[in-house]
């Protein structure tokens, strides 16, 4: 029998990759998005869809308790098409909106539908400047300047509100760079690169397996230590989305 599952972010990047896991395997998703035209895709690919902004804390919770998810999946991002360079200061302050704010109302509904275990989206490159490759235990670049700090800031805050909230098993997926489809990338770049394939596989994966806690998501040979998510969540850097797993279902 599969979970309940509630995934904001399911008609992003990471989303579109992760929906078609989750449905073969049986399980049973709502996707959320702030409207109604970015629910045609999901729904196709068999997913329920709710129209619901993040931000709007009670409309959020109401459509969480509705869905009663047993799992909430957090990919909520807000980045320009191909990451133009023109437009990212502007997403990266959405981003950090985001990452606080829109965290705070995702474990506020998760906690209020009764969900066990939430798995959120962070990124890899956050570390203090120090010796690579980096472990999760390690500092962040808390004393960082300019974009990065509000970068930051709000991974900072995302990971401490997944990892402290009360009730719920708390799961942060600290992602590389990401390259593939859709992605603006189509070669591995970065210190650490991630075929978004492979980082719709390391959600999948935390579904049931892992304790709660932080795990970096990238290929080897980067500047992260990736053991621990190797071993604790059967992640595999390799894994690519076949062809038919892509079809969109009718």
């Amino acid at each position: 029998m599969g979970y309940r599952i509630f995934l904001a972010g399911a008609s992003g990047v990471i989303g579109r990759r992760l929906v078609p896991l989750l449905i073969e395997a049986g399980h049973h998703v709502t996707g959320i998005g702030r409207t109604p035209r970015s629910g045609d895709a999901v729904r196709a690919m068999g997913a329920f869809y709710i129209a619901v902004d993040v931000f709007n804390a009670d409309g959020l919770r109401d459509a969480m308790i509705t869905a009663r998810p047993q799992i909430v999946i957090h990919q909520l991002t807000d980045l320009p098409e191909a990451l133009d360079p023109a437009l990212m200061n502007e997403a990266i302050l959405r981003n950090a909106r985001i990452r606080d704010e829109g965290t705070r109302n995702l474990v506020a509904g998760a906690r209020a539908a009764g969900t066990r275990r939430i798995i959120a989206q962070s990124i890899a490159w956050a570390y203090a400047p120090g010796q690579p490759p980096y472990a999760e235990s390690d500092p962040l670049d808390i004393d960082a300047q300019g974009s990065r700090a509000t970068t930051l800031r709000g991974i900072a805050r995302l990971e401490g509100q997944v990892l402290n909230a009360r009730n719920l098993a708390g799961i942060v997926l600290r992602y590389g760079q990401l390259y593939g489809p859709d992605t603006g990338r189509d070669v591995p770049a970065g210190a650490s690169p991630l075929h978004v394939d492979a980082a719709a596989h390391a959600a999948f994966c935390a579904l049931d397996r892992g304790d709660p806690g932080i795990f970096n998501i990238a290929e080897a040979e980067g500047e992260v230590i990736i053991r621990k998510a190797i071993d604790g969540l059967g992640w595999r850097a390799d894994f690519r989305l076949s062809e038919e797993k892509m079809k969109v279902r009718a």
